[in-house]
């Protein structure tokens, strides 16, 4: 039996007969909200059907908490400009566009303007604009629009369209399988030995694995979603066992949020149908705005059933020279001078100077995969 999405039910706020006035007032998306747009009305964001009024907004930047009372950590808001902020003020609805083509609307509820500085310190713990989500804030508009959305375009693909599984769908997939137990792993990066060692370690005791990259909006420097993909497919052909595994698209966006966004990865993955996620040193983290653990310690903020999800706290992993093994600090009793380890910073770099990765870091056929990106 799986676990229940959070609030209880699956939204569906997808629909393809859709009458509009092209004279309409519009909104224009920019990539975050048209993703948002799209896990509003799929059921990712379960049980959100609407960029946040203002109560939900402020009792998720203050509390952690919809109006409700359920939790819910990040905002998911729908900016505009003062201009259009103003002419939204005599219309109940607006259709929603980007790029020129009509992708929802939404029912308007709350037209309100939130602090921004308030909302990054308490969500982003910072108001330095060198954070990625803190810039991304506070150069959106400063206005925000809540109100009930619908979908009737499905967004640009960046990889497959048949990766792009729906809450609904995974669950089926699962169903079908016979899985109950299922871990799911969030990523935003190409999969490396430590990768593998943690999602190896927690299929040990789990009926399947559900490999659920991120490929919506990232920071400039991340690697392209569709390069990403072809590393996972290639890792997953090779290495693991091809019954235990689903393969799926997360058309949400990053937004570096570091502890407040493991919660809301859990949460999401919870609405997808899995009862266990891996949540490993710097979860969602960027830069060192946050402690290497934070993410797990804000767990213990929430009643144990209040996520519903089961959380796998793992330490840094690292290749042992001396084990010959992938290992943690539980394991190996050898000092920092045999231990493997490398961030994705470091390796982008490596990759862009075309300097040697061992093999022990990452498996050969994802270098090569990555090498060809940076050599175009």
């Amino acid at each position: 039996m799986l676990l229940l999405p959070h609030g209880g039910s699956l939204i569906n706020r997808q629909f393809s007969n859709f009458d509009y006035n092209e004279n309409q007032i519009k909104i224009e998306l920019d990539p975050i909200s048209l993703s948002d747009l799209e896990c509003l009305s799929n059921g990712a964001f379960s049980p959100l059907d609407s960029f946040m009024n203002k109560a939900d907004y402020e009792g998720v930047v203050h509390n952690m908490r919809l109006s409700s009372g359920l939790p819910w950590s990040v905002p998911i808001t729908l900016p505009v400009t003062d201009e259009k902020a103003r002419q939204l003020i005599k219309h109940q609805e607006a259709l929603l566009i980007y790029e020129n083509k009509i992708y929802g609307k939404i029912e308007i509820t709350d037209i309100y303007k939130p602090d921004k500085l308030i909302e990054v310190r308490k969500v982003y713990r910072t108001v330095d604009q060198t954070h990625p989500g803190v810039q991304n804030v506070m150069n959106r508009g400063s206005w925000y629009v809540g109100g009930r959305v619908t979908l009737v375009n499905k967004p640009p693909r960046k990889v497959g369209s048949p990766y792009y599984l729906d809450p609904q769908e995974t669950r089926e997939q699962f169903t079908k399988s016979g899985w109950e137990k299922i871990v799911g792993f969030q990523t935003r990066n190409p999969i490396h030995r430590a990768h593998e060692y943690l999602q190896k370690t927690a299929l040990e005791q789990m009926d399947g694995l559900l490999l659920h990259p991120l490929v919506g909006e990232t920071k400039q420097d991340d690697i392209p979603a569709e390069v990403r993909m072809e590393s996972y497919e290639t890792l997953l052909q090779h290495y693991y066992p091809k019954n235990r595994v689903l393969l799926s698209a997360f058309p949400g966006s990053m937004r570096y949020a570091g502890p407040r966004e493991a919660i809301f990865h859990s949460i999401i993955r919870k609405n997808y149908g899995c009862s266990h996620i891996i949540i490993g040193r710097d979860h969602a983290g960027v830069g060192g705005f946050y402690g290497p653990y934070d993410a797990q310690h804000i767990f213990a903020e929430f009643e144990k059933d209040e996520i519903g999800i089961t959380p796998i706290f793992f330490e840094n992993s690292f290749y042992c020279t001396k084990c010959g093994t992938m290992a943690t600090i539980k394991t190996c009793p050898h000092d920092e001078k045999g231990r493997l380890t490398f961030s994705g910073t470091r390796v982008r770099e490596m990759l862009k100077n075309n300097e040697p990765i061992p093999t022990d870091f990452s498996r050969s056929e994802v270098i090569s995969i990555l090498r060809d990106y940076y050599a175009k």
